[in-house]
């Protein structure tokens, strides 16, 4: 299972042309990863779209199967949630700050850190570019205990999140997070 995760991770990275991805830091007790692209909408349209994962985050990388189990309150103390089935459901991550068109800031621990003793702070901003675009920047920060350390899961991480945003520019600029 970790391998098809890893693998498809690096496949993931190697696909995601236009975005400058990376592992910031690694240190003993967390790292950083920042995503960093330009999407061909203003900010506000990025907005909209960014607060509404059930469109453009991959079912694959869901609890349920099913992306459009997603839903995000774009409030302080809202929750970036997920239902299952037999009325169970996840909290991905809780908002922490909203500015609307602007930043979005959230704490939490995505996927598979659940489960560790991690925990993170994940930060959206948009600015607008001089051609009525949008540059995105997600920078998340990570630190706690994981079993055995912290391993390939940067990598591993960083890639699933890359293939997300490169989904959410895609879904903005054709409708599709799935089109070409």
């Amino acid at each position: 299972m970790m391998r098809s995760i890893v693998g498809g991770a690096l496949l993931a990275s190697v696909l995601i042309h236009g975005a400058r991805a990376e592992v910031v830091d690694l240190q003993a007790n967390g790292f950083s990863l920042r995503q960093k692209l330009e999407i061909a909408a203003a900010p506000d349209k990025v907005y909209a779209a960014l607060i509404d994962p059930a469109h453009w985050w991959a079912s694959g990388h869901t609890f349920s199967g099913d992306a459009a189990n997603m839903t995000f309150e774009a409030r302080p103390g809202g929750c970036w949630c997920e239902t299952l089935p037999g009325g169970g459901g996840v909290q991905h991550m809780s908002v922490v700050f909203v500015a609307p068109g602007k930043v979005l800031r959230m704490h939490g621990a995505l996927g598979p850190f659940q489960s560790t003793g991690m925990d993170g702070a994940m930060t959206v901003t948009l600015d607008p570019t001089k051609g009525g675009g949008t540059l995105l920047e997600l920078n998340y920060n990570l630190g706690g205990y994981v079993w055995g350390g912290y391993g390939a899961l940067p990598t591993t991480a960083d890639g699933v999140l890359g293939q997300q945003v490169r989904r959410l520019k895609t879904y903005i600029e054709t409708g599709s997070p799935d089109s070409k």
